[in-house]
């Protein structure tokens, strides 16, 4: 397939399906730069967009922007283009994340293009999934995907499970007696029932039932919130969870976390697979060193995943692309 003249329109359409990655809270923390004369996409972060409470030194904006990248990455590959990210490219700017040149390119990749259907395709989904156990073939293309992207992803099991799964109820709680954290999550979430529609945040339709019984493996962004339409639903009693590692802990490291975490996404809904995160644990330092396995974990865990089977998500807003991208001569 031959590429397409890299106009303007291609540009937007670009990223327009880089946006579409998911972010902590939905805050969708990426700004784009378009040069015309050396064709290069600038992606950088979005200080006003920034969780000082949840997310103090910038890790999880880091994975948002990784994820988006990806995002980029299969769009291009998808219209023929070959675009190889430079990561941190300026050492002096911190906030500059990553720079591609997006050239025309007869061998561009053909594993990324593969998961462009599931690029638009591809929600958080906050409900009970069924029992079906996800197959060895599904879980092996899983752990393939993120280790094309220098991530380690794996399935737990047995006690380790059971360990993460009463993190993610501790984290939970942390997080509801922290006033400030529950402060700026409510920042983030949006009433769907009056008023113009959000491009940006959790709206509460997006929130999924409350468990009636036990804390639900993902989180809970009523927060300290009373909803009292909200539905209540029980939850598969073994999520299939699964934990997302780097070697390094550096934001380096944390962007390529986010190209991983995506093209893992990416590849389970592809497979018809549907996925939430639980990143509460993560988040909290004296937690987050025991979500490893005690005996074969290595590495940083950057993100707790559960994937299964079961109704798709809902789609979130997204910021219109006016919004994040700028094109310079």
């Amino acid at each position: 397939m031959s590429a397409p003249p890299l106009d303007d329109t291609l540009v937007r359409t670009l990223v327009a399906d880089a946006v579409t990655a998911p972010s902590q809270h939905n805050t969708q923390p990426w700004r784009f730069r378009y040069a015309r004369a050396d064709r290069t996409l600038t992606l950088t972060a979005d200080p006003d967009r920034a969780l000082p409470e949840a997310d103090p030194a910038g890790r999880a904006r880091h994975l948002g922007c990784g994820a988006a990248l990806l995002n980029l990455r299969v769009a291009a590959a998808h219209a023929g283009l070959r675009a190889a990210p430079a990561l941190l490219p300026d050492p002096e700017r911190p906030d500059v994340l990553a720079s591609v040149r997006l050239d025309a390119a007869a061998d561009a990749d053909p594993g990324l293009a593969a998961l462009h259907t599931a690029v638009r395709a591809r929600h958080t989904s906050r409900v009970p999934y069924t029992d079906r156990e996800i197959p060895p073939p599904e879980r092996a293309a899983l752990l393939a995907a993120a280790a094309a992207e220098g991530a380690c992803l794996a399935f737990l099991t047995g006690q380790h499970r059971e360990t993460v799964l009463g993190l993610i109820e501790q984290a939970e709680g942390y997080d509801r007696m922290d006033a400030a954290r529950d402060a700026e999550q409510r920042r983030w979430t949006r009433g769907s029932a009056a008023g113009p529609p959000a491009d940006d945040g959790v709206p509460d339709y997006a929130f999924g039932p409350r468990s009636p019984d036990a804390a639900a493996p993902l989180r809970d962004f009523a927060g300290r919130q009373a909803q009292p339409d909200r539905a209540y639903a029980t939850f598969e009693h073994r999520p299939q969870l699964a934990t997302l590692s780097t070697p390094g802990d550096a934001p380096a490291d944390w962007l390529r976390a986010g190209q991983a975490l995506q093209r893992v996404l990416l590849e389970a809904t592809r497979r018809g697979l549907v996925s939430s995160f639980a990143t509460q644990p993560v988040e909290w330092p004296d937690l987050r060193w025991i979500l490893r396995d005690p005996v074969s974990g290595t590495g940083h865990v950057q993100m707790i995943l559960r994937l299964g089977y079961g109704p798709e998500g809902p789609a979130t807003p997204r910021r219109p692309v006016e919004q994040v991208l700028t094109i310079v001569p």
